[in-house]
Parts: structure tokens; C-alpha cells; sequence
């Protein structure tokens, strides 16, 4: 998708770049000190919002209005209907709605050339035309946030609410927007109706999370430069090379994606507004469960409570087929292409994998154990299983993560190590650490640093000023494909 937005000139206002500065002092300026009555400041938030996402592709606004429009009132239909036949109508809808569009604009092109590959292996060539659209940056995010509103109003968890002009602006508010989290209505459209004030712990800890993301994001960028050897280069390289590069990838991805969402409730709270954490030290799992519990929140608690739930959850006896689909469809979610549903099948695997060990009397007590050498052993089973599930999903093709996956283990040129490669190894390592201590000091640590103001904003400022040496504000966040 990079390279589409590249060839058709589209810019997305990144919030490490100077636009986006600019953008957000003008916003604060209209916000916080001309418009100071509720509904007029709620106008301020949807055009600046729509301003911010017409800055990638100002078509696609349309789109994204016409979504927050359509499950709008659809809400209300679901919420006035009088038969429960009429409620399951105008829910279907809504979902058939919103995931026909994603359909169309991200899984088209995707379906016809998985057709024409099926019938070429049949003996039948083939050529079926293709869309060709460029990705609305986001979609998935805004639609899955979108969707849920329905889908909870159809269930009874919230009734419909009133003000469109509130729906809208809490679906496009700007910082989450993107690339996430995924907001569900009930989390977001109290505070809209609202518009909460921002305290100075509020205004301190977003200016906190700001800098980490930044920060994390800084450290992603750099670790970019050994996962694209390992994965893009084409070189024979030695096998720990190629760990070294699956490693500099699982940063890479968790500095990047998790950065953004750092930023992205930084900037919410300076504005009053709180947005869940998305990330809680997820290399530090001891199971693929456990992993789920900490990686992209937002949209695994999403997949489990409106689709694995649907699905029957535990109660219906398929929960391995269950977890299996859920997984699955969480692989698809990410992209278009068969690297992403092996991605999504192989945490499906490890996943049930888990759940049925646990239950055999060899393995019981090993899960259940806490004592460190359990746990260690357990983390290192953990990581290793969440690094081939990696390759899956940054290689290129099917072949090549299976190639990757076997030079892994079984070297072809029979070289392990090469010089500096160790080196390397150890600085991708110390990167991932920093990231991770990064977050434990905002989860374990923030209140405390809030109360030393004479290390808080030093810190802050020492941060940044690396950011700025060593950063690349022009880098597009990898979330923003999905």
C-alpha cells in the first residue's frame, strides 16, 4: 500500500512530523480557547478529523462519512424495531454493509487472483480482471469500531444514542483514527457526549506516552534495517543472521504499531479524552493465550467478543474450531494475502495447541507452575513459537516463509555465523529490551515519575532531542496497510 500511496503522491499526516505539529496547534487553538461551547467544539473535532484523513486521500472522506451515517441510523432502526426479526434484519445490514465494503476495497482484487491461481493449478488459464483501488488508509479499523455499535445496541449492551454529529466525530476522531485502538461506542461516545476537561495527571502522563511512542517508533525504524536483510534482500546470509533479522522484525512491528498507539492516547488524553491501552509487554508472555491477552488489545478483545463469542465461544464444545476461525479471520484481517491467513492458521494452532496441553495430566502442572524456571522455560517456548509466526507474516510468499523457515533451522550453506553478525544481534536485542522497559515504566512506574517533576520533564525533553537526531519523521507507520 506504501508503494501505491508513493506513486500517486498521497501523504498521510504522521503524528512525528512537523504538519502534524501545525495541524495540532491550530486544533487546540479552535478547541481549547475560540470554541468553548460543547456542540461547536464537537464540529471543531469532525472537520479537523476529516481534515487530518484528507490529508492522505480527501476521496475517501465520503466513505468514511457515509459508514459513521449508515450505522447511525441503523442503530436507531435496531433500537425502535418491534419484532426481534426486524432487529436481526437491520443488524445484518449493518454488518453486510460494512464488510462488503471492506470486501470490496481490500479482499477483491485478493478473491479473483486466488481464483485465477486455483484454476491455472486445474489446467485452465485464466485472467480475470482486478479493481486496482488504492487502500482507504484505516478502513479496518474504522469499520470494525463502526460495526460494533451495532452490533451492541443489538444485543443490549447500550441503546442507540442521539446526535449523529457525535457519532461521526467519535468514529473520525483523528487520533486513533488510522491505525487504531479500536474504540468501541460505548467506550467513546460518553466522553463525546460529555467532553471531558483534561487534569494536569492527564495532561503529564499523554505528554509521557507522546514521548515513548516517538521514542519506540525511533527504535522500530532502526531495527528495519536487519529484518529487510533477512527478509527482502535476496543475499545468502548465516543463520544467525536471519534470526537476528526474524528478532529485528518482531521490534520492528511491536516498536512501530505500539508507538502509534502510544501517541495516539497521548494525544487523546491531552484533550480530555481516554482511550484504553492497546499493548501490555507482549514478549514477556508465557503462552500463545497469554499473548493475546497482551498484544493489540483492541482488536483481539474485539475478535473474542463479537466473533469467537458468536461463534459459541467455550459453550458450544467447538471451541477448537472456534479459536481456529477466529484466528484465522484475525490473520485475514491484516491483509490481503495468503502469508497473513497462514499467519492467523498457525496461531489458530498454537493457540488450541495450548488449551488441549493443559488439560492432559503431563502438562497440567507444567501450566499451572509459577516458579521461575517453569516460567522461563515457558516465556522462551513462548517467543520462539511468536517468532516463526513472524515469518509468516513479514515474508513475501508462502514459499519463501517456508524456505526462511527451514534455512532457520537447517542452514544451506551451512554458515551460522558471520562477523559483526553478533554484535548486531546484541543491539537488536538491547533495542527490544528498551521498548519494553519503556512500557513498564508507563504501566509500573508513571504515577511515581509524574510526582518528580525535576526528572519528568528533563526525561521528556533528553528523549525527544534523540528522537530528533536519530529519527526519521518521514516513515510511515506499518499499521497503516492494515
Amino acid at each position: 500500500m506504501v508503494r501505491l500511496l508513493e506513486e500517486r503522491g498521497c501523504t498521510t499526516m504522521l503524528f512525528n512530523t512537523p504538519i502534524f505539529f501545525v495541524f495540532f496547534m491550530v486544533f487546540l487553538l479552535f478547541y481549547g480557547f475560540i470554541f468553548l461551547q460543547r456542540r461547536p467544539r464537537v464540529y471543531v473535532i469532525l472537520v479537523s478529523s476529516l481534515v487530518f484523513y484528507g490529508a492522505w486521500n480527501y476521496a475517501f472522506i465520503p466513505l468514511l462519512v457515509g459508514s459513521a451515517i449508515a450505522d447511525y441510523f441503523l442503530a436507531q432502526a435496531i433500537g425502535n424495531a418491534q419484532t426481534q426479526r426486524r432487529r436481526k434484519g437491520f443488524l445484518i445490514t449493518s454488518i453486510a454493509l460494512n464488510l462488503g465494503i471492506l470486501g470490496l476495497f481490500k479482499y477483491a482484487d485478493f478473491a479473483l487472483q486466488s481464483v485465477a491461481d486455483l484454476l491455472g493449478v486445474l489446467g485452465y488459464q485464466a485472467s480475470l480482471p482486478t479493481l486496482s483501488w488504492v487502500l482507504p488508509v484505516g478502513i479496518s479499523f474504522y469499520t470494525f469500531q463502526s460495526l460494533s455499535y451495532t452490533i451492541d445496541v443489538y444485543r443490549g449492551d447500550m441503546k442507540p444514542r442521539k446526535g449523529l454529529l457525535e457519532f461521526a466525530a467519535a468514529l473520525a476522531f483523528f487520533p486513533q483514527l488510522v491505525a487504531g485502538p479500536i474504540l468501541r461506542a460505548r467506550q467513546i461516545l460518553p466522553q463525546f457526549h460529555r467532553l471531558p476537561v483534561p487534569n494536569w495527571s492527564m495532561v503529564k502522563n499523554g505528554f509521557l506516552l507522546i514521548t515513548m511512542g516517538i521514542f519506540k517508533k525511533t527504535i522500530a525504524d532502526l531495527l528495519a534495517v536487519p529484518a529487510q536483510l533477512a527478509f527482502d534482500s535476496g543475499e545468502a546470509i548465516s543463520t544467525l543472521e536471519q534470526w537476528t533479522g526474524v528478532l529485528a522484525f518482531a521490534g520492528q512491528i511491536y516498536g512501530d504499531f505500539s508507538g502509534y498507539s502510544d501517541m495516539a492516547i497521548g494525544i487523546a488524553l491531552l484533550l480530555g479524552f481516554q482511550i484504553p491501552l492497546n499493548f501490555r509487554l507482549p514478549y514477556f508472555a508465557l503462552s500463545p493465550v497469554d499473548f493475546w491477552r497482551r498484544w493489540h488489545i483492541s482488536l483481539s478483545t474485539w475478535l473474542r467478543d463479537y466473533l469467537y463469542i458468536s461463534l459459541g465461544g467455550n459453550r458450544s464444545g467447538h471451541r477448537t474450531r472456534n479459536v481456529f476461525i477466529t484466528m484465522l479471520l484475525g490473520g485475514l484481517w491484516h491483509g490481503a494475502a495468503w502469508t497473513f491467513v497462514a499467519w492467523g492458521a498457525f496461531h489458530g494452532i498454537i493457540i488450541t495447541a495450548t488449551h488441549a496441553l493443559a488439560q492432559t495430566r503431563l502438562f497440567a502442572g507444567f501450566a499451572g507452575s509459577n516458579r521461575r524456571g517453569v516460567r522461563i522455560l515457558k516465556w522462551a517456548i513462548t517467543l520462539y513459537l511468536i517468532l516463526i509466526g513472524w515469518v509468516l507474516f513479514r515474508a513475501n510468499s508462502i514459499d519463501a516463509a517456508l524456505s526462511m523457515l527451514v534455512d532457520l533451522h537447517v542452514p544451506s550453506n551451512a554458515e551460522w555465523f558471520s562477523p559483526n553478525a553478533g554484535i548486531i544481534l546484541a543491539l537488536v536485542i538491547g533495542a527490544m529490551l528498551t521498548s519494553h522497559l519503556l512500557d513498564w515504566m508507563v504501566l509500573a512506574r508513571g504515577e511515581a515519575l509524574h510526582r518528580k517533576a525535576w526528572l519528568f520533564w528533563p526525561m521528556l525533553v533528553l528523549i525527544q532531542a534523540i528522537c530528533l537526531l536519530i529519527g526519521k519523521p518521514s516513515t510511515e507507520f506499518i499499521y497503516f496497510q492494515f
